[in-house]
């Protein structure tokens, strides 16, 4: 039986009738059409499916919609302003830290929200906070450079 939940995604405000057992990420992609969160594990280990709920990065594959029914959620295509990407998406771009790009969402938000609460991060801090989102292509490096850069960027 559905139940209808209610969510403010990218500070657009919904009613969705969802199943007792769709995920938030089902939810995202199906019902919503954003697409840009994408299910990868399905099951909390790759972060390809991370998302902003309530000021925290979380693995959306993992969130019953229901759970969330209520909550204020951010995913990579409330990141942008308009056509102006944030800095932690141009840094990603200009330093090389995609290649393939299905880990790149969840990177973004995971570093985006990092910076948000640690204006200024060790390599360290980076590499502790980005190590729930696998990476297959890049090694990571690219990834940390991309977030220090965007760090740069944000405070000047």
């Amino acid at each position: 039986m559905k139940r209808i939940i209610r969510l403010n995604v990218n500070d657009n405000d919904y009613e969705v009738a969802v199943q007792p057992n769709q995920t938030l990420t089902q939810v995202l992609r199906e019902e919503l059409n954003l697409l840009g969160t994408k299910e990868g594990c399905g099951i909390g280990d790759c972060g390809a499916c991370t998302v902003i709920m309530d000021g925290r990065p979380v693995n959306s594959c993992l969130v019953l919609a229901v759970q969330a029914s209520g909550s204020k959620i951010e995913t990579i295509e409330g990141v942008a302003q308009g056509h102006k990407l944030h800095p932690v998406q141009e840094a990603f771009v200009n330093l090389g830290a995609i290649q393939c790009g299905f880990c790149t969402p969840g990177m973004v938000l995971t570093a985006k929200n990092l910076l948000e609460n640690n204006p200024n991060p060790t390599e360290q801090e980076i590499r502790k906070a980005m190590s729930g989102n696998l990476c297959r292509c890049t090694g990571y490096q690219k990834i940390v450079e991309a977030v220090q850069e965007a760090a740069a960027q944000i405070k000047s």
